[in-house]
């Protein structure tokens, strides 16, 4: 097993996930700042590392990472989560100017050529510019709440006790088209950024549990940061077992 140092601009942060192997683990992906190429951490046991390492969105990590085994996608990296160190954090000031530098770097051309490349192996992480984008939602398939909580029941020495990852029981979906795409057939992806899930979490003890207000305000949210006062970007990754199925992992959404 051969490691190797990186430094990364974090840009994506998915909702937790239960895992039988890992208890739970956070899918984490950005930008290699010395090669501007995309870089996808896995598994992340983000919870459970110590504080002065809870890296977010847009800090810069240094950390030692190999090639996995088993994950195949040219993006992925087994990460050594003791070896991560916070470098930077870049901020919003003058329209997010220090995140464009590095972000904007690697922009594709479209969700459709995104889709081409990944089916000649040679893509499962980037971004690009959206077009007549709308958000709906579904109901999400029922879980067995029972497994998910013997994943957390599952101590080792190492890890930490903590709660059960509230289950969000609906799929948020971003539907659009791609620009300069004739024969594109439209899109709708899944969103698995972590800030959605907390929203829902968050706003459903503000308004009460009232369902209808929450996913109502959570449209207006992020169809707003979609609004033509951003220069914004989607964010998108495929799952390994499905690499034909691509998520939304979140969005670049400098003021214009």
């Amino acid at each position: 097993m051969i490691w190797e140092e990186k430094r990364v601009l974090i840009t994506v942060k998915a909702y937790p996930n239960p895992s039988e192997k890992y208890q739970e683990t956070v899918c984490v992906a950005g930008i290699d700042i010395d090669d501007f190429k995309w870089v996808r951490l896995y598994p992340v046991t983000f919870r459970d590392l110590d504080e002065k390492i809870k890296f977010k969105k847009y800090n810069i990590i240094k950390a030692r990472v190999t090639t996995p085994t088993r994950d195949k996608r040219p993006e992925s990296y087994r990460v050594d989560a003791d070896s991560i160190k916070i470098l930077d954090y870049l901020d919003t000031k003058n329209k997010w100017v220090k995140r464009k530098k590095i972000v904007l770097h690697s922009v594709d051309k479209s969700m459709c050529q995104i889709i081409k490349d990944e089916r000649n192996l040679k893509k499962s992480l980037g971004m690009f510019k959206p077009f007549n984008i709308d958000l709906n939602w579904e109901k999400a398939k029922s879980v067995d709440m029972e497994k998910r909580k013997a994943y957390y029941s599952q101590l080792n020495f190492f890890k930490k006790q903590k709660d059960v990852i509230e289950y969000i029981p609906y799929i948020f979906r971003y539907t659009f088209t791609c620009i300069n795409e004739p024969d594109c057939p439209g899109h709708s992806h899944p969103i698995v950024d972590w800030e959605i899930g907390q929203a829902f979490r968050k706003w459903r003890v503000k308004y009460l549990d009232d369902t209808k207000v929450v996913l109502e305000k959570i449209r207006e949210k992020w169809l707003e940061i979609c609004s033509d006062t951003k220069d914004f970007y989607f964010y998108v990754g495929n799952m390994w077992q499905f690499p034909e199925n691509f998520l939304i992992l979140g969005v670049f959404f400098p003021p214009v």
